[in-house]
């Protein structure tokens, strides 16, 4: 805020400065972002972290862009650190639809103009870090799909030189960065997604002891398709089931030892209510009869 005049009093002096610090919080510093983030892609793809200035809104957030041959349009989006994340949907404004996980010591990331969800807006769940929590697109106030990605400290105040898999990207660079999340034997190489195919986005999921179920629409075809995804003992055949029930109609049920996930079951609901659920081992999920205009 520009000075209008001299202050003279102590008051107005201490007021202004409690005032521009909260309108213009400083960047972070080291010591205030504590979370360990990787890259929010699959293991192993690689793609531009850009944080170009001037004129981008937030300074200092990242816009994940393609690198090579390889487009973001359609990557599934993971999330980069441990926490709780909420969901919400700007619209064909701003961000779009968008994520925020806020993590154990305070700190935030923020994932936006989202083409999916894994949850509905106004929705919440807890993520690990690897947790696939939307697709790239290009909703809200963009013209290209590329995920745009923030690191916050537990005040709000942007880092505008967020690291990511060990790599820091300060305002006015742009490096290829090799993601190294979600690798390892315990993760799922699957998504939603790719189990039920092409069309399908997710409406609502719900986690298990070791995996989590998914609710799927296909708006063109009106099928609804559930799928239950393992995250223990994922690549080894264990117990795993999945079930869709259109409301009036019989239960549709996928059950058996898989390595991986348990489904596609798909059924022909165009606006009928559904429930659906499913287990990994002696963990369960039984929905209610939702999703009516589904």
């Amino acid at each position: 805020m520009p000075a209008t005049g001299k202050p003279t009093r102590p008051m107005i002096i201490a007021f202004v400065v409690t005032l521009a610090a909260t309108l213009f919080p400083q960047a972070a510093s080291a010591s205030t972002a504590l979370a360990s983030h990787k890259s929010p892609f699959n293991c192993g793809k690689t793609f531009y972290a850009n944080n170009w200035t001037p004129n981008h809104n937030p300074s200092g957030s990242i816009d994940w862009q393609s690198y090579g041959g390889d487009a973001t349009n359609g990557e599934t989006v993971r999330a980069t650190a441990a926490g709780t994340a909420y969901f919400y949907n700007a619209g064909s404004t701003s961000y779009g639809q968008w994520v925020e996980i806020r993590h154990s010591d305070g700190t935030r990331t923020r994932y936006a103009h989202l083409a999916t969800m894994v949850r509905a807006a106004g929705g919440s769940m807890s993520v690990g870090q690897g947790t696939a929590i939307g697709t790239v697109g290009a909703t809200g106030g963009t013209d290209a799909p590329h995920l745009h990605y923030e690191q916050r400290t537990s005040t709000g105040a942007m880092d505008t030189s967020p690291t990511v898999d060990g790599v820091t990207v300060s305002l006015g660079q742009k490096k290829a960065i090799t993601s190294t999340n979600a690798c390892g034997g315990s993760s799922n190489p699957y998504t939603p997604q790719e189990a039920c195919g092409s069309g399908y986005g997710v409406i609502d999921s719900a986690a298990l002891t070791g995996g989590r179920v998914y609710l799927l629409y296909n708006s063109g075809n009106g099928y609804n398709c559930v799928v239950t995804l393992k995250t223990t003992n994922v690549g080894t055949a264990s117990p795993v089931s999945a079930f869709l029930e259109p409301q009036g109609s019989t239960r549709t049920t996928d059950s058996g030892s898989y390595g991986y996930y348990a489904g596609p079951v798909k059924r022909s609901a165009p606006g009928q209510c559904v429930k659906w659920g499913g287990s990994v081992g002696s963990s369960s999920y039984t929905s209610p009869f939702e999703h009516c205009g589904a």
